[in-house]
């Protein structure tokens, strides 16, 4: 007890102490867990700790993020992704393997070893690529989309793998792996005869053992349709069952019994347990209980995924890595070399543009997870040499090492350079314009609509090139450049002008327009875009006085719909919502005076007492106006 104890007390330590500095210092927190476990990768081997049965223990948080992934696709979706799957996925695992072949040969490998390492590499990590993809938002982007794909590709890509490699075994090797394995079962066998008691795990359960083509094939299908049937028929009635029990730990160990029996079918089959729990999070995407089994299972896959990070760093053979470093190296630097420019070409071939190409290439340059459980599968099969592998397994370990560099790498030079530096210089701006809009999306661009409809002429100011030749094309003409810059505000005229309105995304961008203006030229009149709640507060402090919330106002108009719909009549389902609206401003400037520049609302103690203090009084006032004019009052 003490031992167990002990190690889940260094695991807990490591990855709290190190995730949150990572994340600090903007690295993300894949490239902490690693850390951690390079760090602790000592203390470990001082308690004699098996980390690979850890990790492969850990490994079932990639089955949980697959899981997870599922529930938010529908069938319609994933149907859609079928030309990706094939195309991008097959293409990458087919050009990897060929490139890697080559080199292989080329380095004087026999050629079955050869093709066997490049199956091997051209698996990339499912768990560090989705769970980077989602902590930074890039997984509905058309790169993070297309990784997906690839991704899944590769994980399907695996059965038929585990089929093929020991077709390539070297007769010298087998002979080895199979005395081996024999003196293994042996061993097993005489444990058994003596009562084994102690650590014994009992012979491998298999449902197509012995079975010929077909019926491996028939049992294969059926586990499939299970899985299919059971999630669209059966699962609803279970869980309203259970919820009826009205037990949260109860629907959390159900939820995992779901998980774990699933992976468990799929394992007794011969298939990916990932595969299919994706499967059955993608025929419970429509489910009543979808959000409720995301929130079960995502703290079980957080844990697992953190604890297997840190096994890939805790199990670096640091020895080795440094008596054939240049060699290891040299190794890990070509595979990645070559898996950007083929995942570039793919990119190019199926027209993924601009940022999101590397984001694609960048993301799904490493090794994978899958590589640790394929190396030791052919070193077993005779398809690999034990030396060999031992190295390659430090090329998987450092690939996956070094790819969170490759992220913040696409964060900090890459997609700037996409999205902020263009070949352009400034606009030369008409200067005698009254009111000026910073930015042309989708706020700046329609609020320039309504102002030319009313005959008012209007300067509009973008940082986007490409969306400025978009709108070129369909004659709007609008003027490049930083609405940050004063020099720039000046020459659009800014002294002269009687508005500003300032409808850019970027949150700390548009306090620094308000702040300079507002104290620059008091004179010019600013309407300013909020980002949220917060974001009033700090125009508010700039001296900004008429502030629009930018997701307010639509809420607004869908809730008037909803009194609509209810049978309340349209003007007064208005006259509703603006008593709503006045009484929402009257308690913002309440609470405004506890704001606290800098310093977040939910972290600012005088903001939360009186929000909590006066919410009461707050909510029974609107109530009540609300319900004196739905009455026929005012």
């Amino acid at each position: 007890m003490t031992d167990f104890l002990l190690l889940a007390f260094t695991f807990l330590v490591a990855g709290v102490i190190s995730v949150p500095i990572a994340t600090r210092l903007g690295l993300g927190s894949v490239l902490g867990y690693l850390i951690a476990g390079i760090v602790i990768s000592p203390v470990l081997a001082l308690l004699r700790v098996d980390v690979v049965s850890i990790q492969h223990f850990a490994e079932f948080g990639v089955v949980m993020m697959l899981f997870l992934v599922g529930l938010e696709l529908e069938p319609k979706h994933l149907w859609s992704m079928r030309g990706r799957l094939m195309g991008l996925g097959g293409g990458q695992i087919g050009l990897t393997v060929a490139l890697v072949y080559g080199a292989g040969v080329l380095l004087g490998l026999p050629w079955s070893v050869a093709l066997a390492v490049g199956l091997v590499f051209a698996l990339s990590s499912t768990a560090i690529v989705l769970q980077t993809l989602g902590e930074k938002g890039l997984m509905k982007s058309d790169g993070g989309q297309s990784s997906f794909a690839v991704l899944l590709t590769q994980d399907i890509a695996v059965i038929p793998m585990l089929a093929f490699l020991p077709l390539l075994a070297l007769p010298e090797l087998a002979d080895h792996a199979a005395v081996v394995a024999h003196g293994v079962e042996e061993a097993a066998h005489g444990a058994a005869e003596a009562g084994h008691d102690e650590g014994g795990h009992g012979p491998a359960i298999s449902l197509v053992e012995g079975l010929n083509g077909w019926q491996t094939a028939l049992v294969t299908f059926a586990a499939v349709a299970a899985v299919v049937i059971g999630g669209s028929y059966l699962t609803t009635p279970v869980f309203r069952f259970i919820a009826a029990a009205g037990l949260r730990e109860l629907f959390t160990a159900t939820a995992l019994l779901m998980v774990v029996g699933i992976a468990l079918l799929m394992l007794v089959v011969g298939l990916s347990p990932a595969l299919g729990t994706f499967l059955a999070g993608v025929v419970l995407a429509n489910s009543p209980y979808r959000h409720e089994l995301e929130s079960d299972i995502d703290p079980f896959r957080g844990l697992l995924l953190g604890l297997f990070f840190m096994t890939v760093g805790a199990s670096i053979n640091f020895g080795l890595l440094f008596e054939n470093l240049f060699s290891i190296l040299g190794m890990t630097i070509g595979l990645m070399t070559a898996k950007v420019a083929v995942l570039l070409v793919l990119a190019v071939v199926f027209r993924i543009r601009g940022a999101d190409r590397w984001l694609f290439a960048l993301g799904l340059a490493q090794a994978g997870e899958f590589g640790f459980v394929l190396l030791s599968f052919t070193v077993a099969n005779g398809v690999i040499p034990t030396a060999l592998a031992d190295q390659l397994l430090l090329v998987v370990a450092l690939s996956m090492l070094l790819t969170p560099g490759l992220f913040i790498l696409y964060d900090r030079v890459i997609a700037p350079r996409f999205s902020t530096v263009q070949e352009r210089e400034p606009d030369e701006m008409p200067g005698d314009r009254q009111i000026i809009i910073a930015g042309a999306g989708r706020m700046g661009g329609l609020i320039d609509r309504v102002m030319r409809a009313a005959g008012l002429s209007t300067t509009v100011i973008d940082y986007n090139a490409r969306r400025l030749d978009i709108l070129e094309r369909f004659g709007t003409r609008h003027y490049y450049g930083d609405a940050s810059r004063p020099d720039l505000l000046h020459a659009a005229g800014i002294a002269e002008a009687k508005m500003l309105i300032v409808a850019i995304d970027d949150r700390e961008q548009i306090n620094e327009i308000v702040r300079h203006v507002g104290k620059t030229y008091p004179q010019v009149h600013i309407v300013a875009r909020a980002i949220d709640r917060d974001h009033v507060y700090d125009l508010w402090y700039y001296g900004c006085r008429d502030i629009i919330r930018e997701t307010f106002d639509s809420s607004m108009r869908m809730s008037r719909s909803v009194f609509e719909a209810m049978g309340i009549e349209r003007e007064v389902a208005q006259r509703m919502i603006d008593a709503f609206v006045e009484r929402d401003q009257e308690a913002m400037l309440e609470a405004a005076e506890a704001y606290d520049i800098g310093v977040p609302l939910h972290e600012n103690p005088a903001y939360v007492e009186l929000v909590r203090s006066r919410r009461g009084t707050w909510e029974a006032e609107i109530r009540e106006r609300m319900e004196r004019i739905r009455d026929g009052g005012t």
